[in-house]
């Protein structure tokens, strides 16, 4: 079994290469986990050698098939953790994200399936991650960023791409959560601004790398 520490790496690699797997950059790996970029240099090498990423200086950093499945495992433990916490201890989606990060890496994939099949099979976590299935596939989703949509588009939120505690509160507060419904009043391109009305009746304002955070589905 791969260790704490590779498997760090690797899902940090991976979900920094994003959905179409670009190269990571060092840098961002160090930033990611804490750690001094030479660190990450050596590292590297030593998963190089493992097969498990496509390792090239100055480039980046791939993970090869044998590092995508070690990392989705880790991620498929991390997103089924959150949502049981939020499901079943009633935690707020601003709290299970540093209680999955110490408790991923202990579970048994037993265990999992058996978390798995508890909360009948969901597609996604309480930010709306995709939650990879036990044979490695991921859900499909039509969503798109908030930045997208238009003047008087209806949509629901279905992911958060940011999840620090303090961004998630600020979406509480303003009345915008995980599948809720909102408009689009007015996107100011020029001032970098989107106003919304969101399900509380309310209003509230987004500035643009705010909304870039956000993604949603377009409702009819």
């Amino acid at each position: 079994m791969p260790s704490l520490t590779i498997e760090n790496y690797l899902k940090a690699i991976y979900q920094l290469a994003g959905e179409h797997q670009k190269p990571a950059a060092t840098g961002q790996i160090a930033q990611t986990l804490g750690v001094s970029p030479g660190s990450v240099t050596s590292m590297l090498k030593t998963l190089s050698e493992a097969g498990m990423v496509t390792y090239t200086p100055y480039e980046g950093v791939q993970v090869t098939e044998a590092g995508r499945r070690i990392a989705l495992r880790v991620v498929r433990r991390h997103r089924l953790i959150e949502l049981f916490l939020v499901k079943t201890l009633g935690m707020n989606w601003d709290e299970v994200h540093e209680e999955a990060e110490h408790m991923e890496h202990s579970v048994s994939d037993l265990l999992i399936d058996r978390i798995d099949g508890f909360l009948d099979y969901p597609d996604t976590d309480p930010h709306g991650d995709p939650i990879p299935r036990a044979d490695g596939s991921l859900p499909t989703s039509n969503s798109l960023p908030l930045v997208e949509c238009q003047g008087g588009d209806r949509f629901r939120l279905v992911r958060v791409l940011d999840q620090s505690s303090d961004f998630l509160q600020y979406l509480s507060e303003i009345g915008l959560r995980l599948g809720d419904q909102a408009v689009l009043v007015r996107h100011n391109k020029a001032g970098g601004i989107l106003f919304l009305h969101t399900c509380g009746d309310s209003h509230a304002s987004l500035g643009r790398d705010a909304a870039e955070k956000l993604l949603v589905e377009k409702i009819p």
